[in-house]
């Protein structure tokens, strides 16, 4: 038996066959040819090929993952109809006279290595994007198809490593689990993997190809592989894997029951989302209601900047579809790791500390408006709450409620109704909004914990940077007591409290925000039925050690 050592992604375990997941080989002719024009053309229709598949990948990947989750495809989408890209690659074909494949393979990798070479982390990290839409055009270029190299059998995948367009691929019914030598746990594919629910490994150096073939039991819970495990072993994982399953029944059972502790405390399950198409996953797993809809995904689902009708119809269905329950529609929160070419933003050294979110609302006051009236106008089609993104003072509070204001009164003047129980709140991610959270309660009706940003800000870690993977700490004191301060200055002025970051779902931590008097948790849909099971298994009556405390 041989045991190979990763990074788990899933805490769950898989059982079945090893299938070494091979790239397709690719033979790229590196002659001269005769006609630059007609290499031209193969290669445009080829990437038009691949625009149109990354957005087939999108839909596929809300489905399976959600839509914030399936950004990425989007995001490739765009960058095959870079400007710059296309031109480099049509001057390989017509100055050298090279084929199309060849073209492709030489600029696109001189775009990846332009990305490797930069400073900026998130930058970085987009020459794998590169990599990735590559082998997509040279596929499509050579008449591939790599989705074939699964197999028809349902099997463990293994290899180096797997792209986001990859991994959607996929055939979910055949997949067990999955193993790579390489990717790290903030990958796309490892949150892709963990959207879907997959047992995976990362960075298992183990891997080899002679394990093709044989018997292996992922260990998710240990972070391990088991080559040919003994029947012991197999004996013992079989029997846990089985009660897993039971467990995944049995939370079906929750459906329909309050978030209540033994002992009586309630708190409210959301879920996170970022469009209408999530709607049906909030309904399905039983959430109480919307915490946090991503209303930045309306604009990045654009190719233009969405007018005030068109957004209106997005927040209006997910309002009236899900009515008389709360959705808190965060105001859009463009810039850092989110970018969209028609905003024309400026490239910034260090764009998570720039100029985004409410900073470009306050200042594009045009764009702000717009997106402020089709909230109201949605007002009047169920329960809507506005959540203000990346605060920092009451002066910023205050701006973004004159002129939310002043949209009711046009919206008022032109006959438009308007509720009048919409909730205001802001997004607390910051030291400084921490700080300052006694002052920034008197000015709104409930704060929302972003603590995905909370902990880079609070420990000065870059969360896009996998070098700083080992230095970052989830459960860091200083995190801690900064969530449990907001909720307490939050409480002092009658403003409910909730968290909406990752941190919401982490069951290790609900007891100590239950304790520190946590009013909601958002989360991802999936994770709604779990964190109820963990709610509802707590006494706070009993004395118990808070983390952080």
């Amino acid at each position: 038996m041989l045991v190979g050592n990763g990074k788990s992604i899933v805490n769950g375990i898989a059982i079945g066959k090893i299938k070494i997941y091979k790239e397709p080989e690719r033979i790229i002719n590196e002659n001269t040819i005769d006609d630059p024009a007609a290499e031209v053309a193969r290669y445009e229709a080829a990437v038009e090929k691949a625009i149109a598949q990354q957005n087939v990948l999108y839909e596929k990947a809300v489905k399976d993952a959600g839509k914030d989750i399936a950004e990425v495809f989007l995001v490739h989408a765009m960058m095959l109809e870079d400007d710059d890209l296309n031109d480099s690659v049509k001057e390989i074909i017509t100055g050298q006279k090279r084929s199309a494949e060849y073209a492709t393979q030489k600029g696109y990798a001189n775009y990846a290595q332009m990305f490797a070479d930069m400073d900026d982390p998130y930058m970085k990290a987009r020459a794998a994007d590169i990599i990735d839409i590559q082998g997509m055009v040279l596929d499509n270029l050579l008449g591939l198809d790599s989705a074939s190299m699964q197999g028809t059998e349902p099997s463990i995948l293994v290899a180096d490593d797997f792209a986001p367009s990859q991994t959607v691929k996929l055939d979910k019914s055949l997949l067990l689990g999955m193993i790579c030598r390489e990717g790290s746990s903030n990958s796309h594919t490892a949150i892709l993997a963990r959207s879907m629910n997959i047992p995976a490994l990362m960075q298992c150096k183990e891997v080899d190809d002679s394990w093709d073939g044989k018997d292996a039991i992922i260990d998710g819970k240990n972070g391990c592989v088991y080559i040919e495990p003994d029947a012991d072993l197999r004996k013992v994982l079989t029997a846990r894997h089985e009660e897993d399953l039971k467990k995944e029944a049995l939370l079906q059972e929750l459906k329909g029951k309050p978030s209540t502790t033994i002992d009586g405390y309630e708190v409210h399950v959301y879920a996170n989302i970022g469009g209408p198409s999530d709607v049906g996953a909030v309904n399905q797993n039983d959430a109480e209601g919307v915490g946090l809809f991503r209303s930045e995904f309306v604009y990045l689902n654009s190719k233009e900047e969405p007018t005030e009708e068109e957004q209106f119809v997005a927040y209006k269905r997910v309002l009236e579809s899900l009515a008389p329950k709360l959705v808190i529609i965060r105001t859009c929160d463009i810039g850092a790791d989110k970018t969209i070419d028609y905003m024309n933003l400026d490239k910034e050294e260090n764009p998570a500390l720039g100029y985004r979110a409410v900073r470009i609302c306050l200042t594009r006051k045009p764009f702000f408006k717009k997106q402020l009236r089709a909230l109201l106008r949605a007002s009047a089609y169920g329960h809507l709450g506005i959540m203000f993104p990346m605060i920092i003072s009451v002066r910023e509070v205050r701006e973004c409620k004159e002129i939310m204001e002043e949209c009711r009164q046009e919206l008022i003047k032109e006959g438009y109704k308007i509720a009048d129980n919409i909730q205001i709140g802001i997004m607390v991610e910051t030291p400084a909004a921490v700080l300052c959270a006694d002052e920034l309660a008197e000015e709104v009706d409930f704060f929302s914990l972003g603590t995905n940003d909370l902990t880079q800000y609070t420990c000065a870690i870059d969360r896009q940077n996998a070098k700083l993977e080992p230095f970052s700490d989830t459960h860091h004191p200083a995190v801690l007591r900064a969530i449990k301060m907001t909720i307490e200055a939050g409480h002092r002025h009658g403003t409910w409290v909730g968290i909406c970051g990752e941190l919401g779902a982490d069951t290790t931590l609900t007891e100590t925000f239950l304790r520190y008097g946590v009013d909601e948790l958002s989360v991802n849909p999936k994770s709604v039925l779990p964190l109820r099971k963990a709610i509802r298994s707590l006494d706070l009556s009993k004395p118990a050690t808070v983390i952080g405390k």
